[in-house]
């Protein structure tokens, strides 16, 4: 394939119980070695604690929670004459739902708990609340984007 053509935009066909391509691509993102049946099993387990937990929908929580950690800006390493400098960049939005989704699961499995299921469970229950880790992260990305504002210029 040739440097200059785009690799096309795949569209993800909707998962079975909530007919979301969200909650697709998210199993898809969750999925290790090829085992899609057990990371969907994850996933529907941890939503039906959701559901027990909150007492809302499963489903609404769960987009809220994606929403909530979804990264605005984010620093790119640009080097202009010899110094390298880390230039806020605002990001597309389909990078923005792949951070937002990698950022829950990454913090879904540093969590300590019993299954992975439970701690998915805990993860999006904090990020729907605006705390947790993968939260964390996005904030934490946000404060450098401002803290390097003054290199805004070099954005190119």
């Amino acid at each position: 394939m040739s440097r200059d053509s785009k690799a096309p935009v795949r569209t993800i066909s909707p998962d079975a119980v909530y007919s979301s391509p969200v909650v697709a691509k998210f199993i898809n993102r969750m999925m290790v070695a090829g085992k899609k049946s057990i990371a969907t099993k994850i996933l529907y387990t941890a939503m039906k604690s959701i559901e027990e937990k909150s007492g809302e929908n499963a489903l609404d929580v769960f987009t809220k929670a994606v929403e909530n950690v979804k990264p605005v800006v984010e620093v790119k390493s640009r080097r202009v004459g010899g110094a390298t400098y880390q230039v806020p960049v605002e990001i597309k939005e389909s990078r923005r739902e792949a951070l937002a989704m990698r950022w829950l699961i990454n913090a879904a499995r540093a969590r300590n708990g019993k299954s992975m299921a439970s701690k998915l469970a805990d993860e999006l229950l904090d990020a729907y609340n605006s705390t947790g880790a993968a939260f964390k992260k996005k904030e934490d990305t946000h404060k450098m984007a401002d803290a390097n504002k003054a290199f805004s210029h070099f954005r190119f």
